[in-house]
């Protein structure tokens, strides 16, 4: 059996720590948007968090680099991983951390044999909804004009953006609150297709497992059915060999057999007069 890599022990390893960082993560975001009115000291250490966090997630990814055995492939197979290490460094685009947090713990999920893209897309669907509407929240609350002022708006928001119903009775009036809804709808239409490209993909193999055994049924009758003619025909011809003709006599006629099979019996032969018994001379 073949041993697994060094960057393979180190992914296999550092993939349940990572998941628990990233849930750290997500609560860290969470709390500053919540608890808007929270002390100044909890937005500090969320926001440390923040950061130990996403400096955990750029660690990974260097050993995972320096253990790879080649470097340049890595970063192109991993160029995801990479954007999202480098985007937090830009602080305007502090809102495109949930972006690249999703990208990254979508990627060490996959690595897992157990997820199943059922789980895979089930987590992304309430990932997207919880990110999305704190993200549009943080953005769209004090903004002049905007009608989403609690989570439970922002919430239901996401809900109807994702599944592009779109009520209208909530919408962002920012220009990042658009492009957030512009995300979140091209989301949930991606995740849509998944689903249904698997439930689609699921029939399919169903139904050629049955079409599989059907033909695997036909061929398996046709070859019985070619078993019998041919015994029919071995038990013809030794039926043919067994029961011959009847052997021929002496003189090469064929001999007559008497009634009861067996030839030349005595039922067959002819009663002959008996020869007249001439007297004794004296």
């Amino acid at each position: 059996m073949k041993e697994p890599s060094r960057q393979a022990r180190w992914e296999r390893r550092s993939q349940t720590p990572l998941l628990v960082l990233a849930v750290a993560f997500a609560v860290a975001y969470a709390v500053p948007i919540v608890a808007p009115d929270a002390s100044p000291a909890v937005h500090r250490a969320c926001t440390h968090a923040e950061w130990v966090v996403w400096g955990a997630f750029a660690a990974d990814y260097l050993v995972r680099l320096s253990l790879s055995p080649s470097r340049k492939a890595f970063v192109r197979g991993h160029w995801l991983d990479l954007v999202a290490v480098l985007v937090p460094m830009i602080q305007p685009l502090r809102l495109l951390r949930l972006v690249s947090t999703l990208l990254l713990v979508g990627r060490r999920a996959r690595m897992a044999p157990q997820v199943r893209l059922t789980t895979y897309v089930a987590g992304a669907v309430v990932g997207l909804l919880m990110f999305g509407s704190l993200a549009v929240l943080s953005v769209e609350r004090d903004a002049p004009g905007g009608n989403i002022k609690s989570l439970g708006d922002a919430l239901w928001w996401s809900v109807t953006t994702m599944t592009t119903v779109g009520y209208g009775d909530h919408s962002p009036t920012t220009g990042l609150g658009r492009l957030l809804a512009v995300g979140l709808m091209l989301s949930g239409i991606a995740l849509l297709g998944v689903v249904t490209a698997n439930i689609a993909a699921w029939f399919i193999s169903r139904f050629e497992r049955d079409d599989q055994v059907e033909r695997a049924q036909t061929a398996a009758i046709a070859e019985l059915a070619r078993e019998v003619r041919a015994l029919r025909a071995e038990v013809a011809r030794l039926g043919g060999a067994a029961a011959p003709g009847p052997a021929p006599g002496p003189d090469g006629a064929p001999a007559r057999e008497d009634r009861a099979g067996a030839p030349g019996g005595a039922a067959d032969q002819e009663v002959r007069p008996a020869a007249p018994v001439s007297a004794p001379r004296p």
